[in-house]
């Protein structure tokens, strides 16, 4: 009987790690959700068969079921242009869907040092982007965005700790050693201080990458959470087999 309750409770067990949790910091509500590299399969989504773009969680999520697969967690997948299509760099399975822009600009993307997030089979990657342009790194998915939140454990030098704009906030940061992934939405309106020092103070995370703004949402199975509103250009999810 013990046997079988051991095997009954591995067979229970979920085959992926990646989870969601609500928390505070400095009284503010967040939700965190980690990935873990090779455990999890972690992938971007832009455009569906047809070449349209997702813009909702529903429409992925009817994409994927057909599949045979379930999302776990979803979130914004980095910046776009008013037609959903990325801002900067865009990889999707090893193919570039936009390029790397390495020159500063308008809006929260220029406000450099701005940096991609760089997804492969065994290691999550953040980097400044003109040092990912120097390094050559082959990614199987990649978004660029920006601003950097934490730079090798500094906060970005241009936040302001008491400043005044402030908006429902999602980024992501990763371990030192890339084998995880935290993916991190405010729950209220922050400022880019008080959501960078979530990472850094809360998570002990060196590097962390600002996501979007105010339609940052977020969709988990967990949390029984899918969040509505206008289309989103990227976004980024765990999946695994249907059950």
């Amino acid at each position: 009987m013990k046997s079988f309750l051991i095997i009954l409770a591995l067979w229970l067990t979920p085959v992926w790690s990646a989870d969601c949790q609500a928390f505070r910091f400095q009284e503010t509500p967040f939700t965190a959700c980690t990935a873990e590299l090779p455990k999890d399969d972690v992938r971007l989504f832009l455009n569906d068969e047809t070449g349209k773009i997702f813009g909702q969680f529903q429409k992925l999520d009817t994409s994927l079921r057909e599949q045979g697969l379930d999302i776990i967690f979803a979130t914004n997948g980095g910046m776009y242009h008013t037609d959903r299509s990325p801002v900067g760099l865009y990889v999707e399975n090893f193919n570039e869907f936009s390029p790397l822009i390495t020159r500063d600009g308008p809006g929260n993307f220029g406000l450099l040092p701005n940096g991609v997030f760089c997804i492969n089979k065994s290691k999550f990657l953040i980097l400044e982007t003109k040092k990912f342009a120097q390094a050559k790194i082959q990614c199987q998915y990649a978004t660029q965005s920006g601003p950097l939140l934490v730079i090798d454990g500094k906060i970005h030098p241009k936040f302001i700790r008491n400043g005044t704009s402030k908006f429902v906030r999602s980024g992501v940061g990763i371990s030192r050693n890339g084998s995880k992934a935290i993916f991190l939405i405010s729950n209220e309106a922050v400022n880019f201080h008080h959501f960078a020092s979530t990472f850094l103070d809360h998570f002990k995370i060196d590097n962390a990458l600002y996501l979007d703004g105010n339609i940052s949402r977020l969709y988990s199975t967990k949390l029984n959470r899918i969040d509505f509103g206008f289309d989103i250009g990227p976004m980024v999810a765990v999946v695994a087999p249907a059950e």
